[in-house]
């Protein structure tokens, strides 16, 4: 679903103004450590973690459970929060003249069930990657930012769950 009702309604009345958007984005591991990314077609088939707006009254670790059902076919279990983001970097213009700024809520998540199977409209692929095969991406400002915090928040947390010797 590229633009939810609420939104839509909202640009019914403001138009292609520029609006602040809280969003959620999943950090997806596997248990090699490698990280999801998605080609995200809607904003010119960028690379990065898959999210999305948060939705009126729901809270932004229902909302990123949402977004990876909807748009990889994912199952996700949230095991903790990365990070909030948001500043220059979050700002994106789309092909329709929207202007947006997100906030972005970013979770380290693991696959709870369910198949990857993108769903063609907002995701064209996705992908199990580790750290050094994203570099050289084509991806969103934000995303390496993300994208370095998600793996150092995955050996911290691994490293948390290692028995000590």
């Amino acid at each position: 679903m590229p633009i939810s009702e609420f939104l839509a309604g909202v640009r019914a009345k403001v138009g292609n103004d520029l609006l602040i958007l809280p969003s959620a984005t999943a950090c997806v591991f596997d248990d090699q450590g490698r990280m999801l990314v998605a080609l995200h077609k809607e904003q010119g088939d960028l690379w990065a973690p898959p999210g999305g707006i948060i939705e009126p009254d729901e809270s932004p670790d229902d909302a990123v459970v949402r977004e990876v059902r909807e748009e990889i076919g994912l199952d996700i279990r949230v095991r903790g929060l990365i990070g909030a983001y948001g500043g220059p970097l979050y700002r994106a213009s789309y092909a329709n003249g929207d202007q947006v700024s997100f906030v972005m809520s970013v979770y380290g998540c693991a696959v709870a069930g369910g198949a990857l199977s993108p769903d063609g409209v907002e995701i064209d692929e996705a992908r199990w990657l580790s750290e050094p095969e994203t570099v050289g991406l084509t991806m969103p400002g934000w995303a390496p930012a993300v994208i370095i915090d998600g793996f150092a928040w995955w050996r911290a947390s691994r490293d948390a769950r290692s028995p000590v010797a």
